[in-house]
């Protein structure tokens, strides 16, 4: 074991409250591979039981179960902990959503903040740290433990954009930048320098897919950024086979990502899988764009 991971190792154990995708599988396997002990606070409906056989503890909370996540975490002796994947957050605005949700008081009184001035994804997340702060439990951001997840700049596929794609690019990475700044989302759709799409509460996705349903000819191009003021211990841009299957279906030709700001998940099966798609992945710096 280098020097990095023997000091890694001291952080015995790191807590990982998981949600939707495989970054929390990846975290948890990169731990287990350089012995680190992780006990994990899955999110119901939203974490993959697979993260059972990778973890030292695991525990099922609900989604609106902060007092559930903080007890587990503390019973097993953590003190810094990381958060990976994602959640579907347009259940929160679901009919009845307390009932389906079922919250413990602690949730309850944290959504119920008269000091938060919004319900932005910052504004709930960097509340939720300051939650978990309060007893003790301290964020770190998953990627101080495995950077390579990171990509880094170039066309990773064998099709470049071609000089219109080029454009859009640089159209649409603007845009999305400042929906980033607003807090609004982080992806745009863009074909001829218009906007089809913006990414709000529903995901990249969803979002990507109501692109291809208002442009039935294709071809168009996503662009998905870091926010200006991202903070890494949450809501870190990521891509993965799921985003190539989606704009597959959706008819998008063109993938623009943030280089060393953008998690790409499986980059060999996911570039693999573009390639045979004829779809283009590129990252760029932002000083490029």
């Amino acid at each position: 074991m280098d020097r990095t991971n023997a000091r890694l190792a001291e952080r015995r154990p790191v807590g990982l409250l998981a949600g939707r995708g495989r970054f929390p599988i990846a975290f948890a396997e990169k731990a287990r591979s350089v012995g680190i002990p992780v006990v994990c606070v899955g999110i119901r409906s939203e974490a993959s039981p697979e993260l059972i056989g990778l973890v030292q503890q695991f525990y099922w909370c609900r989604l609106a179960g902060f007092g559930r996540a903080i007890r587990c975490f503390k019973q097993a002796g953590v003190k810094r902990l990381v958060m990976a994947g994602k959640i579907t957050k347009s259940v929160l605005y679901s009919p009845w959503r307390w009932l389906q949700l079922f919250p413990d008081w602690r949730t309850i009184r944290f959504w119920y903040n008269r000091r938060r001035a919004d319900n932005r994804d910052d504004s709930l997340l960097l509340g939720l740290i300051d939650e978990f702060a309060a007893d003790g439990l301290i964020f770190d951001s998953a990627l101080d433990l495995c950077p390579e997840l990171l990509v880094q700049a170039g066309t990773l596929t064998r099709r470049p954009p071609t000089a219109r794609e080029e454009q859009d690019i640089a159209f649409g990475w603007q845009l999305a930048k400042e929906m980033g700044r607003l807090d609004v989302g982080q992806s745009v759709a863009v074909r001829e320098r218009a906007v089809l799409a913006v990414e709000a509460i529903e995901g990249t996705d969803q979002a990507i897919l109501r692109a291809g349903g208002l442009c039935r000819a294709g071809g168009f191009v996503v662009v998905k950024v870091a926010k200006p003021q991202q903070d890494r211990r949450f809501d870190v841009p990521t891509v993965g086979t799921a985003t190539i299957e989606t704009m597959r279906h959706a008819g998008g030709k063109v993938l623009a990502i943030e280089a060393d700001q953008t998690i790409i998940l499986d980059q060999a099966d996911t570039v693999a899988l573009a390639d045979r798609y004829g779809i283009t992945i590129v990252a760029l710096p932002a000083a490029a764009a």
